[in-house]
């Protein structure tokens, strides 16, 4: 037997495990803050000032979400000057449960032409907010006590835009086969590779925090190369790094969660569907061919899992099929825990959340090669 010919391909593919490693190898998280008493927010970076701080919750058919956030926002050690919720059209009582939180609701007017529902509410709810920093946030979002504190503190300290992607927080069975996407979603920035690193002109649609200035000055939402996009977040990070601001990505770890897509199986394949194909083109090119080797190597391991139960291989050839497998195995159950609270079968089976990513991709790729629309939330979404 040629041990070269045996050996050389596994080496290949734990290197490629050691990609998506190398990718998820600087997970930071929003650095600690400081409250001046009676001020709000102020910073970590030598700065007292205090900061007005305006948080805008685009939503539409939210009621079920919406307690959870406007709960944790009430319970900031440092609470936001408002919180504005901007009902977008919803079929539920959205505005009845944001107004019973605490927040200030406005009714998003009618959706104007070349534009999407989320990049328009959040255009109307920027509107009305009178802080020095606007933080948008998804109505699934729940944050720690001092989440809106460290965030504030890193805007202070950066400047420009903070963007925090959410712990994902699964409770059923089937929210497991997120596990995969929202680990590419993590790889496919770059933002969390180990040096050297570039800072990307990417974001974090769920929690991103922009001063006001800074972010009329780029145009906001309203930007042509923002409204209209799926990627609305992507679309608002460059707008800011070429009007001269920083771009700053982060993790949400225990500070920043949100469960994904609890609606059921079908508003998983939506809501993924929409995304997928237009994030792998948004992202750095480094990092999507990383991620990418990365996603191929987890098929390979998968392929040798599946031929180490059979019994026509030598011995010594299953041991090594079974070996890559368990590896493959570990390293996903590691790199699970970056993203999210996942079910320890995620990693041990990671074939399976890995499948529904290549089948996702490929939904997603399809609507947009073939200019087809979406569904999300019972209105049509042209994928760009």
């Amino acid at each position: 037997m040629n041990r070269r010919r045996l050996l050389l391909p596994a080496a290949a593919d734990l290197a490629a495990l050691a990609a998506g490693a190398w990718l998820l190898g600087d997970v930071r998280f929003p650095a600690a803050g400081t409250v001046g008493p009676g001020r709000g927010p102020t910073g970590a970076a030598g700065t007292g000032a205090a900061v007005s701080v305006s948080v805008i919750v685009p939503a539409r058919d939210e009621q079920a979400a919406l307690p959870g956030l406007l709960a944790s926002l009430a319970a900031q050690s440092a609470p936001p000057t408002e919180v504005v919720v901007v009902d977008d059209h919803s079929g539920d009582a959205t505005s009845a449960v944001a107004v019973a939180g605490g927040a200030r609701v406005l009714g998003a007017p009618a959706l104007p032409e070349g534009w999407l529902g989320k990049p328009w509410a959040c255009h109307c709810g920027a509107g009305l907010a009178v802080g020095d920093l606007l933080v948008f946030l998804d109505a699934d979002v729940v944050l720690a006590p001092d989440a809106l504190e460290r965030i504030t503190a890193e805007w202070l300290s950066s400047g420009g835009l903070v963007s925090v992607q959410p712990h994902h927080e699964p409770r059923r069975a089937y929210e497991q086969l997120s596990a995969v996407c929202n680990l590419v979603a993590m790889m496919g920035t770059g933002a969390f590779s180990g040096p050297p690193r570039s800072a990307p002109a990417i974001a974090f649609g769920p929690c991103l925090a922009v001063g006001a200035e800074l972010y009329r000055r780029a145009g906001g939402h309203a930007h042509p190369e923002v409204r209209g996009r799926v990627t609305e977040d992507v679309g608002l990070a460059r707008r800011v790094r070429a009007t001269g601001g920083a771009v700053r990505v982060l993790a949400g770890g225990d500070l920043v969660g949100f469960r994904m897509y609890p609606g059921g199986p079908r508003q998983l394949v939506e809501g993924w569907s929409k995304m997928l194909a237009t994030g792998a083109v948004d992202a750095p090119r480094p990092a999507a061919l990383l991620t990418s080797v990365w996603v191929a190597g987890g098929l390979r391991a998968t392929a040798r899992g599946l031929r180490a139960l059979g019994g026509r291989r030598r011995p010594v050839e299953r041991a090594v099929d079974a070996g890559v497998y368990l590896v493959w195995a570990l390293g996903t159950r590691v790199l699970l825990r970056r993203a999210g609270r996942f079910a320890a079968w995620a990693g041990w089976a990671f074939p399976v959340p890995l499948v529904a990513f290549v089948a996702l991709s490929a939904r997603s790729a399809g609507l947009l090669a073939s200019g087809r629309t979406a569904t999300w939330r019972g209105r049509a979404v042209q994928v760009r």
